[in-house]
């Protein structure tokens, strides 16, 4: 009979827990929805306030909640938000290029470049981590470390303005005009009014 009575209470312990994770479950749904709602008001701190009474520290979480601190103008609280984020899972490409939004608002480049160089070692091709590596380094005038990410995105995206008209610049800037006036000519096929690629192209004669 004791028996009986202590797995009756055993079966009553699982279902009300079982329960109230449920109702926890809804209710994290019920303030994620009402943080977007929020967010499409513009009001992201009203948003932020609404996610933190979730107690649950979470991936999910501390990516929304830097990213509402980020909109929100709130930089320093947003990389401390995303870089939990990565804490809790070191593979997030979505993470750390969130990190470097309000990274780069406060001029912290050391960190940005390292954000990009972990993207990169997770994925070599990158889309964001090879062209914004490359136009750091291009904006330094390090045009050759610039290459190595600018010529690997280039031969990915031939026909992407932004990637052809900064690898031409930066072919250029390495004295390689035959190259760089290829690329500029790419430029104009998908831009045609680019006064970059006009000047580009002028200077290549």
């Amino acid at each position: 009979m004791e028996f009986l009575k202590r797995y009756v209470l055993f079966v009553v312990f699982i279902v009300l827990t079982s329960v109230n994770a449920a109702a926890q479950g809804g209710d994290v749904t019920a303030v994620f929805a009402k943080s977007y709602e929020l967010e499409n008001d513009g009001k992201y701190g009203e948003a932020v306030l609404a996610l933190k009474k979730v107690s649950a520290d979470t991936y999910a979480l501390n990516l929304r909640l830097g990213w509402l601190s980020y909109l929100d103008g709130k930089y320093k609280e947003a990389m401390n938000y995303y870089a939990k984020a990565i804490q809790l899972r070191p593979s997030s490409i979505e993470a750390r290029l969130g990190f470097v939004l309000p990274a780069a608002k406060l001029k912290e480049w050391t960190k940005v470049g390292e954000q990009y160089d972990a993207v990169l070692r997770l994925d070599p091709n990158n889309y964001k981590a090879n062209y914004y590596r490359g136009l750091m380094f291009f904006n330094v005038g390090n045009y050759k470390t610039a290459a190595t990410y600018l010529n690997r995105i280039e031969h990915l995206y031939p026909f992407d303005y932004d990637i052809v008209i900064l690898t031409a610049w930066n072919f250029y800037y390495l004295k390689e005009k035959g190259r760089a006036k290829a690329l500029f000519n790419q430029a104009l096929l998908i831009q045609p009014t680019s006064a970059s690629a006009a000047e580009g192209l002028a200077l290549c004669r």
